[in-house]
């Protein structure tokens, strides 16, 4: 989590360790989000309203790929590049970091918690996704399942809201909750985050090729 050590699990990151690549495919730059600290008037950086601030882009995102009609195949398309340039690396970075640390210090209706949140992006990325790609742009097929795509996204991030992140809020301190602020864009900047994005959209890419070969069998 940034320089500073997790005393409580007792590890520690070195932010030299860290690699910093400017250039990678799709990654979008984060907007954190800073709060005030009651305490002493300054902003501090907060991952759990970032992660949320990029729930609330996707909603509107989504809120325009629904007002879209078939007849729109290219801004159909440029908004999934853009739901997918947003969603991916979020959902990676809470995959491989975010989740792991919550669950170390979760008790058991957090581990449930845990359990489902995986399950939720498991559905999406094996079979929402490729089902949406796997569609035609301008068919009444690709507006249904875009359309369950951005419900099941909307169920995802107010379950995380309303009851991963309270949690969260109290298992990690303010201190811990900006470090991992900084971790984050510094991560949505390394080749770990590209490399992460590009299996993710490979996978999708084979899946949904699959299924529209068996599907006009």
């Amino acid at each position: 989590m940034g320089a500073a050590a997790d005393r409580r699990n007792g590890t520690q990151l070195s932010r030299s360790s860290r690699p910093r690549l400017t250039l990678r495919p799709r990654v979008v730059q984060q907007r954190s989000v800073l709060r005030c600290d009651e305490g002493t008037g300054m902003a501090t950086r907060d991952i759990l309203k970032t992660l949320q601030a990029e729930h609330d882009e996707l909603r509107a995102l989504f809120e325009e790929m629904e007002a879209t009609t078939d007849r729109a195949s290219k801004k159909r398309a440029n908004l999934l590049e853009r739901i997918e340039a947003n969603l991916l690396p979020h959902a990676k970075w809470e995959e491989q970091v975010f989740y792991p640390m919550f669950a170390e210090r979760a008790d058991r209706d957090g581990l449930k918690t845990h359990a489902e949140a995986l399950e939720d992006h498991r559905a999406v990325e094996k079979t929402v996704l490729p089902d949406v790609h796997a569609a035609e742009l301008t068919t009444p097929q690709f507006a249904g399942r875009v359309k369950v795509f951005g419900e099941m996204i909307d169920h995802h991030a107010k379950e995380e809201e309303t009851t991963m992140f309270r949690m969260a809020r109290k298992l990690f301190n303010a201190k811990e909750r900006s470090e991992l602020d900084v971790a984050y864009e510094e991560w949505k900047a390394s080749p770990a985050a590209a490399a992460a994005v590009l299996a993710a959209e490979a996978q999708t890419g084979a899946k949904a090729a699959v299924r529209k070969v068996t599907r006009r069998a």
